[in-house]
């Protein structure tokens, strides 16, 4: 399938990328930003919500860099499978699609994801046979397939691996756009629409990410549900972390089940109160993060199914503590 026209702006500088952002804005064009293209041009191949200008990050030097508290948003996934990285960052980074997608793949593309449905996610042809959908109506005010009878929302599902092990290490969001930096926790950052996604504001983008000194001390694992093991999205994943000796400090996030990654701050809360018991207590946790999850019938594997794997999964995740 051939990719639709575009023009295609190579900033050299992270100042030139928003002054690049600015200009388009004060002349009403609209564009995308694209770091490894693995997500954007392959929607971009099925003409999904294109635009007729991309901005590229990837000549900007400087935003590739990983560290064990900073990762830039060019970090390619497979250079967060090695040593200089959290563990659980580079487990989660270790099970994104294949190696040869891992080598073009970044960080902040991740993070990014556009929301996938298998409504929205075919081809123009196919979109078209069935008089299209909410979330890429092509200007014909089309209701979700998924929910009828409403088109004000869209349940599109976030189906990241990367930000709920974030999000459980305490990382923070660095953005940036012609208005200036802003700062804030990956928690804040997702927005409950398959639509809007996160709360980037016209002409951000994310810059970086960073990590409190206590993610150094947190243990924990990263599970996934996915179809196939060798390329898949996951149809749910479950994050879980916690600083050996200390139970109060347990954080779990999930991903791939709603619009958004989630962190289970208040599921966490409830059962920490009653008296942490390990193995009792992991059940407890796993049936009311279970309950709390409301995936919808928009991926590959039935919403049901992939809610009862949360059990499941929360379980794997605290496998390992002691």
């Amino acid at each position: 399938m051939l990719m639709p026209p575009f023009i295609l702006h190579h900033p050299s500088s992270v100042e030139e990328a928003c002054s690049i952002a600015s200009e388009l804005i004060e002349r009403g064009e609209d564009f995308d930003w694209v770091s490894g293209g693995t997500d954007l041009l392959a929607n971009y191949k099925w003409r999904i919500n294109t635009k007729p200008n991309v901005i590229s990050l990837s000549k900007i030097p400087g935003i590739d860099t990983v560290s064990d508290l900073e990762i830039g948003c060019m970090a390619r996934l497979s250079n967060l499978e090695g040593s200089n990285v959290h563990p659980m960052i580079a487990e989660a980074a270790g099970k994104v699609a294949s190696s040869l997608i891992r080598k073009s793949a970044t960080l902040g593309g991740n993070l990014c994801l556009d929301t996938r449905c298998f409504w929205y996610n075919q081809s123009e042809d196919w979109r078209r046979s069935i008089e299209w959908c909410h979330k890429a109506d092509c200007g014909t005010g089309a209701d979700c397939r998924v929910i009828p009878n409403q088109n004000t929302l869209s349940v599109a599902t976030y189906q990241g691996d990367i930000a709920p092990v974030l999000m459980v290490l305490g990382a923070s969001v660095h953005l940036i756009g012609p208005n200036g930096e802003r700062v804030m926790p990956l928690s804040e950052f997702y927005q409950l629409d398959g639509m809007k996604k996160n709360v980037l504001e016209n002409g951000e983008f994310l810059l970086k990410v960073s990590l409190p000194e206590d993610s150094l001390s947190r243990v924990g694992s990263y599970q996934k549900l996915r179809v196939r093991d060798s390329w898949d999205f996951p149809e749910a994943g479950v994050a879980a972390s916690w600083i050996e000796g200390d139970r109060s400090s347990i954080k779990v996030a999930t991903t791939a089940l709603e619009s958004i990654p989630r962190i289970h701050a208040e599921e966490v809360s409830q059962i920490i109160e009653q008296g942490w018991d390990d193995e009792k207590s992991v059940k407890s946790l796993a049936g009311v993060i279970r309950k709390s999850v409301k995936p919808v019938n928009n991926t590959a594997l039935p919403p049901n199914y992939r809610r009862s794997v949360v059990r499941v999964l929360i379980k794997r995740a605290f496998s390992q503590m002691k």
